[in-house]
């Protein structure tokens, strides 16, 4: 399919294909918009199918950072890519300067970072060969992932009170799919707060130790859809609320950290008709994005954790605020995000004739 053409394609003002036969890297890298500034976003390492998959996947993930980081009011645009390979088995030093190589050639255009099958030493490899690197260990504020985990805990706080009416987490109960390093960050964060957990994940040695750790119950990956639970936390691979799901789903709260989990944007309406709230996954997974934006802050000020982590907690009331507005509009909560984010940022032609 033609890339203009293409279903996720959404006035992208790059995408770049990448691909260094030496080392084997297939990579795709989208920009989404720089109209607030060069775009800030992680690299993800996935097994695709096939550079179709991939590519739906980069196009998906870039917007949905555009839309990030204009709610989340920070000073970059969308963007991200996706490494072609087994994180398990492809990795390797030439692999990633290759990928650091081609980041260099956008001249700044983009700034990489850490997601899914990637790790703050991988991102480090790269910067032998880039400087637009973000969430590095040396000077940097390292792993994101506990930063998105606050984040989403903020955010499963703020649902909680406007669709149950509860001021606390204690005894409500969290179904939680995917105990990644994300994931499992914030099962901790849930745990200490009071919350009961229902889990699970294809590593089972995860779930043993969220069972010892924090008192969790696990069910079978098929089974935590169905979980009796007030919240449902998807925490694993996007595209997990589709039409099944929504007439299975036992929760009346969608709150958790995974990219795109729509299937498509009719479930962010069907979630609404069904009764079930649902925080928007760009609005309430950005903590990690806003902790690598506290990297470089005015004056050459060095990362402060202190701060990162207190403007992460905002995704709270930023939520709060979308609740309100879908709830006097009588839009889905998703819409109310977009509509939002898009006050916020200039359509891919205005922003190239600025």
């Amino acid at each position: 399919m033609p890339l203009f053409d293409h279903p996720e394609f959404d006035e992208h003002v790059e995408v770049a294909f990448c691909r260094d036969p030496a080392s084997g890297l297939k990579a795709i890298i989208a920009l989404h918009n720089l109209s607030r500034g060069p775009a800030l976003g992680g690299c993800r390492m996935w097994p695709y199918a096939d550079e179709a998959e991939a590519l739906t996947d980069v196009l998906r993930l870039s917007r949905g950072m555009t839309y990030k980081s204009a709610l989340a009011d920070l000073p970059y645009g969308g963007g991200k890519s996706v490494i072609i390979g087994d994180p398990r088995a492809d990795k390797s030093e030439a692999l990633f300067r290759a990928m650091g190589r081609f980041v260099e050639s956008l001249g700044g255009r983009y700034i990489i970072a850490e997601d899914v099958g990637m790790s703050v030493a991988d991102i480090e490899t790269m910067g032998r060969e880039t400087a637009h690197v973000a969430g590095v260990a040396a000077g940097g504020s390292g792993d994101p992932s506990p930063a998105t985990a606050w984040g989403v805990f903020q955010g499963i706080r703020a649902a909680v009170r406007h669709r149950l009416g509860a001021e606390t987490l204690d005894g409500v109960r969290v179904a939680v799919q995917g105990l990644g390093s994300v994931g499992f960050h914030l099962c901790r964060a849930l745990s200490e707060a009071g919350a009961r957990l229902v889990v699970t994940d294809l590593n089972q040695q995860a779930v043993a130790r969220a069972v010892d750790e924090l008192g969790a119950e696990a069910v079978a990956p098929d089974a935590i859809v169905t979980a009796e639970a007030e919240v449902f936390a998807p925490c694993a691979l996007g595209a997990v609320i589709d039409d099944l799901a929504i007439e299975r789903l036992k929760a009346v709260v969608v709150a958790g950290s995974a990219n795109n989990q729509l299937a498509a944007p009719r479930h962010g309406a069907a979630l609404r008709d069904s009764g079930r709230l649902y925080a928007p996954d760009y609005v309430i997974n950005a903590g990690g994005v806003i902790n690598i934006s506290h990297e470089t802050r005015p004056g050459g000020r060095p990362y402060d954790k202190q701060a990162a982590f207190a403007h992460v907690a905002k995704i709270h009331d930023t939520l709060l605020e979308i609740f309100a507005r879908a709830d006097k509009a009588g839009i889905p909560t998703s819409e109310a995000a977009d509509r939002l984010a898009e006050t916020r940022f200039k359509p891919a032609g205005l922003a190239a004739a600025a």
